[in-house]
């Protein structure tokens, strides 16, 4: 059972992510703007998103516990620029909760 839970929050996760920077990229580039960051960032930032996503999905653990770690820092990045800016909570809750779901695979890969 605790396997299942780790596979469906891992492909939860990654298709969360593959969503909002492939089909919603738009969006994207105005919240960067609004956040008066440069265009370089937003895309490192997209890089190392959709490579963790894969990531995630792999079946080595190392893999996974590389892909959930760096996916908790750049959430908790993004909620700290979300509170930063004063965003209400519907804008901040998916940087929360992923990262709150990515530290959970971390925990749930490592005990394995």
């Amino acid at each position: 059972m605790d396997n299942f839970l780790l596979e469906c929050l891992k492909i939860f996760v990654a298709a969360s992510i593959f969503y909002v920077w492939v089909p919603r990229y738009f969006n994207i580039i105005e919240e960067f703007k609004q956040y008066n960051y440069p265009d370089y960032l937003r895309d490192i930032v997209g890089i190392l998103k959709l490579t963790f996503a894969f990531m995630l999905v792999a079946k080595d653990a190392q893999y996974v516990l590389v892909a959930s770690g760096g996916l908790v820092v750049l959430m908790l990045a993004a909620f700290a620029t979300h509170i930063r800016v004063k965003n209400n909570y519907k804008l901040f809750f998916p940087s929360l909760s992923l990262m709150l779901i990515n530290s959970l695979i971390f925990y749930m890969t490592y005990s394995a």
